[in-house]
């Protein structure tokens, strides 16, 4: 038997920034899909998914051609070809988890690393040329995800969910990240119950974002936007067309807000109300600039201010979802009030390790 589980995520501060390759600090929350795996030498793989009540069949061999593109597991399949992982035996899988989805939170890119990690450990790797590790995992989640299916999003979600706890991920090709050992709590979760707009809102903003960046790189080929502080922002947003400012603009006081974040996660101990505040803010700018917020999303991060959180932002890409608020020693109350608010559903969550495998 073999059996993996995949931890959720929130994005702390980064948000719409990784398709940018721009940082990012997320963690991995105790919220989890899990995937249980007998041996049945029959010619597939017979997956269950228990929650939604619908099974699939993958044939084994597997032929690659005419797969559709959409279908993130064959992606998987697909990707993992190139790692000398073949699938060549038939299973009965079982998958479940408690992650709500597309709420923001990531199930799915969970349900992709834990599907990664059980074709690994039950069909093997080419050692030779791989070391297995977590790093590895999100990269190999990655290409499925993003580079595979040509997906609008970057790294954070493969990469917070494989490593886990809080990371500080630089997002562009190297995807260096620090491990962050800051014993955060008193997180709050909220749903709102309106589904996320992952495709349409992340691609809309990705391509805008990108547009204000191109414009200034057809001057300068060496043109950073890292490297674009917040007191010569305004220069360059003179020289923007009108509806491209916005985005540029969020780009950079969002990547300003994570390096003030980072040097606070670095302190000992942790000021909570610095770190609330810098969530708040950085909730504001995607409210008031990137526009992915809904009427519904605001009241439940009003209603958690209210009660006395010292943050609250909006999760994940936009147009729905949820959110998470910042309430150490007043969480019981931040939950009643977000649902008073409107929320379907409000917990607690904690820091988790990242997804894991075994036999």
């Amino acid at each position: 038997m073999t059996l993996c589980k995949a931890p959720g995520r929130i994005c702390l501060f980064g948000d719409h920034q990784d398709y940018l390759q721009l940082p990012v600090i997320a963690c991995a929350i105790d919220r989890y899909i899990t995937l249980e795996a007998k041996e049945t030498h029959l010619p597939y793989l017979q997956i269950a998914f228990s929650d939604l009540n619908t099974e699939r069949k993958i044939p084994i061999p597997f032929r690659i051609e005419g797969y559709d593109p959409s279908d993130t597991f064959i992606a998987a399949v697909k990707v993992l070809r190139k790692y000398g992982c073949i699938p060549d035996k038939g299973y009965s899988i079982a998958i479940e988890g408690n992650i709500p989805i597309n709420a923001g939170l990531s199930s799915s890119s969970a349900l992709l690393v834990c599907w990664i990690h059980f074709l690994i450990q039950t069909f093997g790797l080419d050692y030779s040329n791989h070391s297995l590790n977590n790093e590895l995992i999100a990269q190999i989640a990655y290409e499925a995800e993003v580079l595979e299916q040509k997906g609008p999003g970057g790294k954070m979600d493969q990469y917070a969910i494989s490593v886990g706890k809080i990371i500080y991920l630089e997002t562009d090709v190297d995807s260096k990240y620090q491990v962050i050992e800051a014993n955060l709590h008193g997180l709050v979760i909220g749903e709102s119950g309106i589904p996320k707009d992952t495709l349409g809102l992340l691609a809309d903003r990705r391509n805008l974002a990108l547009e204000s960046i191109e414009f200034f790189k057809k001057r300068d080929e060496g043109f950073e936007i890292k490297n674009i502080t917040e007191d010569v922002l305004p220069q360059y947003l003179d020289e923007l067309p009108p509806d491209i400012k916005p985005f540029f603009s969020a780009a950079v006081q969002n990547h300003t807000i994570t390096q003030k974040a980072l040097r606070e996660f670095y302190k000992e101990p942790l000021d909570f109300l610095k770190i609330g505040r810098l969530m708040s803010v950085h909730h504001k700018i995607l409210k008031e600039a990137l526009k992915i917020t809904v009427p519904q999303i605001d009241a439940m991060v009003e209603a958690a201010l209210a009660t006395g959180a010292l943050g609250a932002k909006i999760v994940g890409s936009g147009g729905g979802g949820c959110i998470v608020a910042l309430a150490p020693g007043n969480e019981e109350q931040v939950i009643e009030n977000m649902l008073k608010a409107g929320a379907v559903n409000a917990y607690t969550v904690s820091v988790a390790e990242g997804a894991s495998s075994k036999n």
